[in-house]
């Protein structure tokens, strides 16, 4: 009967204790913001739906290493795992959180040897459970637990900015490498040309056809295009350590694999540009902003919480005897009672530390607004950029056809004696300049576009389930 007796009260008490836990939260309540994008973008009139082509936007260039290389990365890029341990510390602390919304219980036990004035030893054995638990009438623990779990949500959009950076980061890389290896082949082509050229000079000069100026000019010719060549090659090697190292290796790990020369990966045919509200719902670095804004927000309510008071309920059971084996649960003592603390004077503290959180939290918003308009500039940026080196790269085309024409007859002529050897070594310089301007345009339409899906927040799915 005392069993039933017990439950009796505890039941209700207890369903009574969530109610009370369930009860209002002070505090504002977090609000979606409002970005104020604008409707469309300013740098191209044109564009396609980013949904296709963003989630792995880098397959677009039909390059099967950059693809390769950047699915490894994934796997291994040292940066992103670091973000993956703090979306596990920020799960771990919202279990710290999510703790204080429920009782706690203490074991206790002690065993002491006393010995008093007289002489008279004797032992003293206790045992018993002390159990507490405060309850959440104004919701500090629930707002706790809220900015907890926004920053949870922080944490996974950070990884995902740490993956749109990763992913960037190696394309731009691997399209600079290629960049480098095709200035390397155009500068050993113009080298082989000039040297022919300068070999023409040194029969004609031996025949007394040319002064030694013309020699000492093709000469020179032949030594600036060579001098150019080790620096190319410096630059392509490091690229390759840079690679390695974003795929968490040592630097000189890729360099057999990357080392033979390719050509730059051609881009698609279209600027997957969408729309502004798209962007805003893709970029990670806006989703962070806006989560920790809400967890800011909860903050407050987590430090106005401070200005009521609080209740508790406690209670405790104890057994205690001289000897272990007579502990008997006929000799416990046991209490159990609600409590109450009102702290009502602290020298502003609380109300400090709410404006404290209230600063923060527009700070957070103003982050946020800043993040937006980095967004919307990031992407026009790019999409001008793009636009533009397009327009430069048709006229360079031109350029090279131009100038290639320039060699072939200035060295015709010179050959048959009717023009100087000057005006060889323009044409061939303005050929060598016009090449080397060709690649790296073409470059720079591959690293613009990548700027661009970067910028858009490409690189991973909005769509799917959270599995981070």
């Amino acid at each position: 009967m005392k069993n039933i007796h017990y439950k009796i009260i505890v039941v209700p008490v207890f369903c009574l204790c969530l109610l009370m836990q369930a009860g209002c939260m002070v505090g504002p309540d977090y609000k979606p913001q409002d970005a104020n994008a604008p409707t469309n973008w300013v740098g191209t009139k044109n564009a396609a739906s980013p949904d296709t082509t963003l989630l792995k936007w880098w397959t677009e260039f039909n390059d099967v290493n950059l693809t390769s290389l950047i699915e490894r990365a994934m796997k291994s890029n040292l940066d992103l795992r670091q973000a993956e341990e703090r979306i596990r510390q920020a799960r771990a602390a919202s279990g710290v959180a999510g703790a204080g919304f429920w009782p706690t219980a203490d074991v206790t036990g002690s065993a002491t040897r006393n010995r008093n004035s007289a002489g008279i030893k004797s032992n003293l054995f206790t045992t018993g459970l002390d159990a507490a638990w405060e309850l959440d009438i104004f919701g500090g623990t629930r707002r706790n637990i809220e900015a907890a779990e926004a920053d949870i949500r922080a944490s996974i959009e950070d990884r995902r900015d740490v993956l749109v950076t990763l992913v960037s980061e190696l394309a731009i890389n691997y399209v600079q490498l290629r960049g480098y290896q095709q200035e390397i082949i155009i500068a050993q082509n113009n080298l082989k040309a000039q040297q022919q050229s300068a070999a023409v000079v040194h029969r004609r000069y031996e025949g007394g056809f040319v002064s030694a100026l013309d020699v000492a000019n093709a000469d020179a010719q032949v030594a600036t295009t060579m001098s150019q060549i080790p620096l190319l090659e410096t630059s392509a090697q490091q690229t390759i350590y840079n690679i390695s190292v974003l795929l968490g290796q040592e630097p000189a790990s890729l360099l057999e694999e990357l080392s033979p020369a390719s050509s730059i990966p051609l881009t698609p045919p279209e600027v997957p540009a969408g729309l502004p509200s798209d962007m805003l719902r893709r970029r990670p670095d806006i989703r962070r902003a806006e989560a920790q804004i809400h967890a800011a927000t909860a903050q407050i309510g987590v430090a106005t919480a401070d200005l009521f008071p609080k209740f508790n309920l406690a209670g405790s059971i104890n057994m205690q005897a001289a000897n272990l084996n007579k502990l008997q649960w006929g000799q416990r003592s046991w209490s159990f009672g609600p409590s109450a603390s009102w702290e009502i004077f602290n020298a502003g503290r609380v109300s400090s530390n709410i404006e404290v959180q209230k600063a923060l939290q527009q700070q957070a918003v103003l982050t946020y607004r800043k993040a937006v308009l980095t967004a919307i500039q990031d992407v026009e940026n790019a999409l001008i950029a793009y636009t533009n080196e397009q327009e430069h790269h048709k006229a360079l085309i031109d350029a090279v056809a131009a100038n290639r024409k320039a060699v072939d007859l200035s060295t015709q002529l010179y050959v048959e004696g009717q023009t100087d050897f000057l005006s060889v070594l323009v044409a061939q310089g303005s050929l060598y300049s016009s090449e080397d301007a060709l690649v790296q345009s073409t470059r720079n339409l591959s690293t613009d576009l990548i700027a661009l899906y970067k910028a858009l927040g490409g690189g991973w799915d909005s769509q799917s389930p959270d599995n981070d």
